[in-house]
C-alpha cells in the first residue's frame, strides 16, 4: 500500500472517530445546573475540552487503523468471506 493511501484511511478513520468522541461526555447548562450567560445558546456545552476530544480521537483513530492495517497485511478477512449471499459468484 502507498503512503498516500495509508495517510487517507488514516485520515478518515480519524474523522470517522473524532464524530464518535465528540459527544461522549458533554453536557450543557440545563444538564449542569450552571446559569446560562445572556445571548448563549441552550446547547452549548459547558465542559467541552479540546484537547482531551483530540488525544482520545487520536487513540481511537490510531487502533482502528492499526486492525485495518493488520487484515489488510494478513488477510484475515477478505471479500469472500463476507460474501454470505454469493453476489461475487453471480456477477462472473
Amino acid at each position: 500500500m502507498e503512503l498516500t493511501s495509508v495517510l487517507a484511511i488514516y485520515i478518515l478513520f480519524w474523522v470517522t472517530a473524532a464524530f464518535i468522541i465528540l459527544p461522549i461526555g458533554i453536557r450543557n447548562h440545563h444538564e449542569s445546573g450552571i446559569d446560562m450567560v445572556k445571548g448563549q445558546a441552550d446547547g452549548a456545552p459547558v465542559n467541552f475540552r479540546p484537547l482531551r476530544i483530540l488525544m482520545l480521537t487520536t487513540l481511537l483513530a490510531t487502533a482502528g487503523f492499526g486492525l485495518f492495517y493488520l487484515n489488510y497485511a494478513n488477510g484475515w478477512i477478505t471479500l469472500d468471506t463476507i460474501d454470505f449471499f454469493n453476489s461475487r459468484e453471480r456477477m462472473r
